[in-house]
Parts: structure tokens; sequence; C-alpha cells
């Protein structure tokens, strides 16, 4: 049964995704005057100005990932598998494109046409703007496997083809017509490029040979060779330099200087997986590449030897992240480390704020000479990592161990590097043992100690400042087994270790004396402690989840419902939900004080991470083979959410993860509407014969009925206000030279204010209503008209019940009888007490007096001790409770 109505997370945006494997496109947009370029990222196109790399746009998403990507000026051109589709305006598709029968491998906007080519070797020109089919052309794979595509400049309705069998073709797409063929150099063409100067096209061959060749003559002006593999993309500088640049798989870039006919220099590792896409900026010495490492770059070429420098860029991770947390309090910084090595920070709020604390190395120094790929110094993946932001400015705040290493790195977030210490027991300190490691760390909440627990059972103690070993837990080792999780609390009272064998134990943190230690019921793979509340999340490798209150020792919830390993655990900042994920791709929400699933949704991927915000805004999560780092919203805070438990044939839907742009939640309003669960809850007039009800009125309608003429005296006004005298609009003057003003005179005769006392006479409704009941001994209709009234109202109704005020004996009796009423059945409560004393206040002298009145007055006597004695021993009997709960010691 699948539950109506929207989770508890809606899909966000995701982090940390800037490139791919397809290359990039870059524009000049001549209004602004400025240049973009356009990058495919997973399923979207974005768009940054090269000026400051910032994000200007992205497209909306397509069903699937990008495979290839072309742009004219007005519209960007996107395929996927064997559909091809036009974006206007950076963002919405105008135009698709439907008729091949394979993937559509190589784009070249020509005019109003559109040219593209599948893998099965057909060609077809589309009518950009009918979306029509211009022309088709078959090639044969053994003879011509079209591999690369140019539209030559200055050549009006012609194509340049390139083949797997190193042949070119020269075509005119307009007659249909082949007009010459090139022999080649009998290998493959894997790119082609057109140099400034006309006729002349660059031409990149899988053997890593570059050829300037002229079409127009079919003679090769220039050949260069890299040693590095095919050919991944050419471009050349336009602003006055006679400079050449072509990309290798390998990442590194080489630049030939066109007049000399060498090689200028190299630019190694510019990214560390091949160079999808290099594009020189037109008349300037800036140079754009991407790869499939999830790296853009902005080099500029300002330096000695023609060689570039980084001048912008925007980076994630090149291998998927394995551990995500969130950094400080704030909930705008997300720490993650992935398998390529690097620990990284990315910002939830703008990709300017991102950082990279680099990747792990033995020894900086020696692995900046030996370059990316020679690095025998660098340090395997961050498996688990821990930090804090009290001490980061003075010292390192993060402590990280590594897959299968013993040392633990510490890292500095300030400086972003890594930091200084290097933590391993002293016995190892000559010799690193193969089969010992690091397994779990925690940092202590003041940032000064890092707890750090083996494979061998052993758990040690270091000063963060100083790197120094201050202590061991146990007398050899603190458990049997490998540790499997560490947990400092916040006061630094506890620390708390997990192994393999199944035991918890909880120690001094200080004297490392063993404190306490309890059985499990099966191995745990991993524990969360939340240290505001105090409760610490334990996962076991049976796919359990069970919750253990530190202050009484004592499991307090037990969960069951993954079929697979949990991966990653994360709590509310309140710490009323445990968030889980696991290898069954399923994200479940567990509500502590019910004990019950509330939310659970699957995704494609399992998500290997997890790590909620401190501020309970986001969740965010890292995947399996995925290098983004994906926020889902938590929808309670900004709208209506059911947080019932879900049933036992729940069936949790797949959610689409988030794109690069937030997504808005459409379907809020509907949902609500559409479930039974969401409708609000009204209260109802009375809750039960035998409760005291209040009413819903505010305080304001009645708490200070009774000191009215106490306020009244006190607002009254000092003096009576003064009319200002108003002016004529033409002040009259004294004839004569000089203007002078007449003087007003004095207006001595004052107007009467007469009194219309025919007005008290008149009968209020209030009255009338009171009346009619003394019939029909229906008091609904006076009560809902008195409710309506405020306090100074209500005064003057009260008033006017006493035979001086124009009232009678029996309407002050019918309104007793109200009174009576209202006790009897119990409701409006505080209204009934509110009414009664001022009724009694205003008239003492009348009831004493009338006998009628004082009998009425005598049965409300009787009914008012009855309800008070009953709700005084209610009053009693729950402080009596409240007061053994807070001091007995359960």
């Amino acid at each position: 049964m699948a539950r109506e109505g929207a989770g508890l997370f809606a899909a966000f945006r995701v982090l940390g995704r800037f490139s791919g494997h397809v290359p990039h496109v870059l524009r000049y947009h001549g209004r602004h005057r400025e240049f973009y370029v356009a990058v495919a990222v997973g399923r979207s196109v974005h768009t940054y100005n090269v000026k400051k790399l910032g994000i200007v746009a992205v497209s909306n998403t397509l069903p699937q990932d990008i495979t290839c990507l072309a742009a004219d000026r007005m519209l960007i051109f996107a395929s996927y598998d064997n559909i091809l589709h036009a974006f206007a305006r950076n963002k919405e598709v105008v135009h698709t494109y439907e008729g091949h029968k394979a993937r559509i491998h190589l784009l070249q906007p020509f005019g109003d046409h559109v040219i593209s080519v599948d893998v099965d070797n057909v060609l077809i020109v589309w009518n950009i703007q009918s979306e029509e089919e211009y022309l088709q052309i078959d090639f044969d794979k053994a003879t011509f496997a079209v591999s690369a595509l140019l539209h030559p400049s200055t050549y009006l309705n012609k194509i340049l083809l390139g083949s797997e069998q190193g042949t070119l073709q020269l075509w005119n797409i307009r007659s249909n017509k082949l007009l010459y063929s090139f022999p080649g150099w009998g290998l493959a063409v894997t790119t082609l490029e057109q140099a400034p100067a006309v006729d002349v096209v660059a031409v990149g061959l899988v053997s890593g040979h570059i050829i300037v060749h002229n079409i127009k003559y079919d003679e090769t002006l220039m050949k260069f060779q890299q040693d590095w593999g095919p050919i991944t993309a050419i471009s050349f500088r336009t602003d006055g330099h006679p400079v050449m640049a072509a990309g290798s798989p390998a990442g590194h870039i080489a630049l030939w200087d066109l007049e000399e006919k060498k090689l200028m220099c190299q630019m190694q590792d510019a990214h560390s997986t091949a160079v999808a896409g290099m594009t020189f900026v037109a008349g300037e010495p800036l140079l754009i590449t991407n790869g499939a490492d999830n790296a853009l770059r902005v080099w500029i070429f300002d330096g000695p030897g023609g060689t570039g420098r980084v001048l912008r860029s925007r980076m994630g991770h090149s291998a998927p992240p394995t551990k995500i947390r969130y950094h400080g309090q704030n909930g705008k910084q997300i720490l993650s480390a992935g398998q390529d090595g690097t620990l990284q920070s990315f910002s939830t709020v703008h990709e300017k704020f991102n950082k990279s604390l680099g990747r792990g190395s033995i020894n900086k120094k020696k692995s900046k000479k030996k370059g990316l790929k020679l690095d025998t110094m660098a340090l395997p993946p961050i498996t688990s990592f821990a930090s804090e932001v009290a001490h980061q400015s003075d010292w390192d705040g993060i402590v990280a161990c590594h897959q299968g290493y013993i040392t633990c790195t510490t890292w500095n977030y300030q400086k972003t590097s890594m930091g200084a210490h290097k933590l391993r027991p002293e016995e190892f300190s000559k010799h690193t043992p193969v089969d010992i490691y690091a397994t779990a760390v925690d940092i202590t909440s003041c940032g000064n100690f890092a707890v750090i627990g083996m494979s061998t059972g052993q758990v040690d103690v270091y000063n963060m400042q100083s790197g120094i070993h201050r202590g061991r837990y146990g007398e050899e080792t603190a458990h049997e087994g490998a540790i499997r999780g560490v947990a400092v609390d916040g006061l630094n009272q506890l620390v708390i270790t997990a192994g393999s064998e199944g035991l918890i134990k909880f120690w001094k943190f200080k004297m490392k004396d063993l404190v306490y230690s309890t059985e499990l019921s099966s191995s745990p793979c991993g524990i969360l402690l939340h240290r505001d509340s105090g409760i610490l999340g334990i996962a076991f490798d049976d796919f359990t989840i069970s919750v253990l209150d530190i202050e009484t020792r004592k499991i307090v919830r037990t969960f069951s419902g993954h079929h697979g390993q949990i991966n990653d655990m994360t709590f509310s900042p309140d710490g009323r939900w445990l968030i889980t994920s696991s290898m069954d791709c399923s994200i479940k929400t567990w509500d502590l004080p019910s004990g019950c699933l509330i939310d659970c949704f699957l995704v494609d991927s399992a998500a290997v991470s997890l790590t909620m915000s401190p501020t309970g805004d986001f969740l965010a999560s890292a995947h399996v083979d995925d290098l983004g780092i994906y926020l889902w919203s938590n929808r309670s805070l900004y709208s209506l959410v059911s947080l019932r438990p879900l049933p036992a044939d729940y069936e949790p839907s797949l959610v689409t993860p988030p794109s690069t742009c937030p997504m808005q939640d459409m379907d809020v309003s509907g949902d609500e509407e559409a479930c039974d669960e969401m409708i609000e809850y009204v209260s109802p007039e009375q809750l039960g014969e035998q409760l005291v009800t209040l009413s819903l009125l505010p305080e304001s309608r009645w708490k200070n009925l009774i000191n009215l003429d106490i306020i009244k005296k006190k607002n009254k006004p000092r003096e009576p206000p003064k009319v200002p005298k108003s002016a004529p609009f033409f002040i009259p003057t004294l004839p004569g030279l000089i203007p002078r003003y007449i003087l007003p005179e004095e207006e001595n005769d004052r107007q009467s204010k007469v009194v219309n006392l025919g007005v008290l006479a008149q009968k209020s409704d209030f009255y009338i209503h009171l009346e009619e009941a003394l019939s029909t001994n229906e008091y609904k209709a006076p009560l809902d008209l008195l409710k309506t009234l405020g306090p100074s109202n209500i005064e003057l109704e009260l008033r006017g019940l006493a035979p001086e005020g124009g009232g009678s004996m029996e309407v002050m009796l019918s309104f007793l009888r109200m009174i009576g009423v209202m006790l009897n059945k119990k409701y409006n409560f505080e209204l009934t007490q509110a009414y009664l004393a001022l009724f009694l206040k205003l008239h003492t002298k009348i009831l004493s007096s009338e006998p009628k009145l004082l009998e009425e007055l005598s049965k409300l006597s009787v009914q008012l001790e009855e309800t008070w004695i009953h709700l005084q021993a209610l009053f009693n009997q729950s402080l009596c409770v409240l007061t053994y709960m807070k001091s007995a010691l359960l």
C-alpha cells in the first residue's frame, strides 16, 4: 500500500557536480558582450560566465544523461541516446528531433540546420525550426565510419568528415554531393579543429599525431606528435600568439609553437582524467578545459615560457564521496571525503564558498615535486572523519582515518590543507604494519582531543594541538574484536566504544577506567551519538538498529525493516528522528518518542552516507558511484506533513534525485487536500460532558473584566482634549499700507450638549434574549451574543440588567440561570467565572436585598464548589505524578 501525499523529504538540489566526459561549448553573447561556457552535467546543462565562472543558468533535466553537446548563437543542442533536443534561453526545451535509430555521438550546428551523426553511421541534417529532416546520408561502416565533424570556415554549405579508417571527405550538404576525398594518414581521426587561417584545419589522430593540413590544396603544413595517446581536443590561440593546444587521455595538455614548429611547453596533470573539451577564448589569453574528473578550469597565459596557470576553477570529487558530515552549527558547509583521496568542503549557499582541503599525503613536500600521477606518497581514501569548530582557528579541527592505514591524519579547515600531525600508536612509529589500521575516530566538543579506535581493539587518545599520545583505554586493548565505533559525550565525561565481538563499553574519559559494559544482541557495524540528548544509535550487522540512552545505559528502542547493510545514520538536531540509509536503496526516518517508522523512500543507487543539517532544514546524502552530494529539504518546516506511523504493508516509492537547480514543491497544496490524514483538526465546542472545557476566546475578552473600573480610571485623561480653532481660508487683514491681521474674537457662547435619554430606555438584544429564555430555558443565544462583545460592552450590558439601569429582577434572575446552565454543562468555564464575578461586583446591594435572587445564588454556590473540588483533585493528582517523575531515579 503506497501512502498518499508527499513524504517528509523533498528533492532540493545537488552539490559538487561541475563537469562530465562531454566536451563543453563556448558561446559569445553579443548584447552582454560576454563569453559563456555550457557544460553537460548529468541530465542538465549548466551555463557559466567565463568572467567569474559563476553559474548563470541551469537547464531543465532530460530523461537520461546527456552524451553530446553543441551550440549556435541562439540554441544549445543536447542529445541522449538517439534523441536530440534544443534548449532556448539556456533553460527550456523548445525543439525535439527524433529519427535516429542509434545513439548520437557527433553534433554540428550549421546555419539554419543542425547535423547529427549516430554510431550506426547515419548522418541527418535537420531543419532547426521545422524539426524536419532536410537530408540523410548513410555511410558504410567498413569503409567510412564517421568519427569527427567540422564546418570549415568560409566554406559555404560544406562539411568535413573524418573517419576511423583515416580518410577525410568534404561534402556539399545543399546539393548532397561528395566534393573531395582526402587519403588521410592511415590512422583514425579523433578530432577536427579549424585553424585561425582560412583553408587550414588541424587533424588529431588516434596515434597522438596532430596534422595541420591545408584542405584547399590537400597539403600538410606541419606535423606534431604527442606520446600520451589519442588527441582528445585541439584549440588555437587567437590573441596574436601562434600557439596550438592539444589535450590527451592522460589529462596533460601540450602547447605547440606554430611558427617555430616545436613543442613550447607542457601542462601536466591539467586534469586527473582525459581532457574532454578545450577552447581558447577568442582574442584573450584564456583557455577553458573540462574533463570527466568533475573539474572546469580557466587557465591564463601571462607567465614566462608560455605556460598557463589556473585563473578560476570549479571542481568537485573526481571519484564518488564516501563520507559526508555537516561542519559547524550554521548548516552552511558540508565536509566530504571521496575515493579520490581528497577532503572537500561544499557550501549549501553558493559555489564560490566551496574549497578543497587537498589529498592526504605521507610527505607533502615530496609529493608536490612528483606530481599527481607518480605520487607514491599519496594516502588511501578517507573512510571516516570527525570535525569540530571550537578551536579550528588555533589548531587542526578535523581528524580522519584512511582505508587500511594505521596512521590518522589531522586537517586544518581554515588553512584548507592537511594538518601538522600524524596520529599513530608509539609502538608502530618505526614501521607500518599491514594488517593493523584505524577504523573509527571522534573528536571532543572542545576540539582538544581525538579518540581513535583500531582494528586490533585498542582505543587511544591524542591531543589535537600537539599530536601527543594522551593515553589508552583498557590494559592493552579496549575490546577483543575490531573497534566499530567510538563516541565522546558533550561534557568529556564518557567515552563509548563498540567492538565487533558485540560489546558496548563506557569509559571515564579522563581516568580511562571502565564504568560499564553491556552485551549487544549482535555485532555492531557502527555507532552514532547525539551529544545534546545523550542518545546513542547503534547499527548492527543483522540490519537492525538499536537506540541506547547513555544516562540509564539501557536500550530504549529497537528498529528493524532494512534488508541490506546499514551504511550510515544521522539524528535530527532535536534528537527526535533517526534517519538511516542501507544497501537496499532505502532511506528511512524513525521517530524515537513513538518508536515508529514515519517516512521511507527509495533512491536509484544506495546512499553510502547521510548527514542532517544542524539547523534541521536539509538532509544531505552521498550515493554509490555518484559524484554529487544531494540535498533533500525537510518539508515539515514549511508545510503540513503527516508524521503518523507508516502501515506494515507500506511500499516506498522511488524518488527522483535532485537536479542542480532547486526543485519547486509543486503539489504540496494538492496533497494536503487529497490526503485524509492531512485534514486540519477542529476542536469541538465541548471535549466531554464530564470534563471542564474552556472557550477559545482570547484572554483580553474576559481576564480583566473585574478590574475594568480600575483600568478606566488609570486610562482617564487628566484634562479634556481641546479642539483647535479652525483657521479661515483667507485670514482677514486691517486696511493700511502695512498688512496687519485681525485677531479672532473670543466666542463666549457655548453650545449645550443634550443627552438623549430615550436611547437608554431601548432594550438591547442581549436583554431581549434573556427575557425570552425565562420561558424557553434556552440560553445559547444570549451566551453567543455575549461572547462576541468586548470587555467594555459586556460591562455595559450587565449594568443594564439592574432596575436603575433600565432592567428588571426577572432579567437578573434569567442571567443567574444562564450561569447555572454553563456550570452544569461544564463548558466556557473561564467565561462563567469572569461574567459571574463582574455581575456580583456590579449588583451586590440588589442581590443581597432580593430573596428570589438570593435563592438562585445559593444554588449557584453549591454548583461552583462541587466543580472546583473536582478540578482541584485532578490538579493535585497531576502535580504529584509530575513531582515524582522529576525526583524519582528511574
